[in-house]
């Protein structure tokens, strides 16, 4: 079964339009409510609604798709699940932003040795925000045209004021001309900032986690000796579209807290 053209009170802005009908021919031979979840993918994509907003309701989005209210309910379900919507009782459904606490921290996996994920938030210090030519590896993750620049960030951060988490973020430079250090020194959300000054929300990560041993910088940075084992986690972030636009480089000391995960 194919989705029907949205008609009714409440229609698409042209752009959408497009994009359904994009979404709807590629889609055309999936599961009903994965074809409307598509569509609302393609929607939020688009900026028919933005983080923060909230999204019509399963009744309007049923109208406008023809669909039934249960196929709405279960793509929407699956949005949430994902983190890409967030339900919220007695006030509908809402896109998910990075600015809230139950979104903000959901890339960032670290807990205490007991097992309790960490409650303090942790405080970031950036030491270097820096425009350069994009490696070859950074071309072929990022997706980006030969020539193409980066933006490169590093950054510790701190947990009970102690460094725990070096980082090297790496984001495309056409989508971030304006970020600088005096910008990343809001003290926003990192994810937060990125959605609030350069329209760019991270949906998902695939991460690749192995053991390294500190370098002279790194040491001095987290404070250990040289040498001293570390978990290291290499970030893939995607924004909608399933486009790559942020590798992530990370150095955790594991001495008080490890890397916790749940599989489905």
């Amino acid at each position: 079964m194919r989705v029907a053209a949205p008609r009714g009170p409440r229609t698409l802005s042209s752009r959408t339009a497009k994009a359904v009908a994009t979404a709807r021919q590629r889609a055309a031979f999936s599961p009903l409510y994965k074809q409307i979840k598509e569509l609302i993918l393609e929607s939020l994509e688009a900026g028919e609604w933005k983080p923060g907003e909230s999204i019509p309701s399963e009744l309007e989005l049923a109208s406008l798709y023809q669909v039934s209210q249960g196929t709405v309910r279960k793509a929407i379900d699956e949005l949430s699940a994902e983190s890409v919507l967030i339900r919220r009782q007695g006030k509908g459904t809402f896109v998910a932003t990075h600015h809230e606490d139950e979104v903000r921290y959901r890339f960032l996996r670290l807990a205490s040795r007991h097992g309790q994920e960490k409650k303090e938030k942790p405080v970031s210090d950036f030491l270097a925000c820096d425009f350069r030519k994009a490696d070859q590896l950074e071309l072929d993750l990022l997706e980006l045209p030969p020539g193409s620049e980066v933006v490169e960030i590093d950054r510790v951060m701190r947990f009970d004021d102690k460094p725990v988490v070096f980082e090297q973020i790496i984001l495309p430079a056409d989508s971030f001309r304006a970020l600088n250090l005096a910008t990343l020194q809001k003290r926003l959300p990192l994810y937060g900032l990125f959605e609030s000054e350069f329209g760019v929300s991270m949906i998902r990560a695939e991460e690749q986690l192995y053991a390294v041993a500190a370098n002279a910088k790194v040491s001095e940075l987290l404070q250990v000796p040289e040498g001293y084992p570390l978990l290291a986690i290499n970030r893939i972030a995607y924004t909608y579209g399933d486009k790559p636009i942020e590798i992530r480089k990370g150095m955790y000391l594991t001495k008080d807290y490890f890397y916790r995960n749940s599989l489905n």
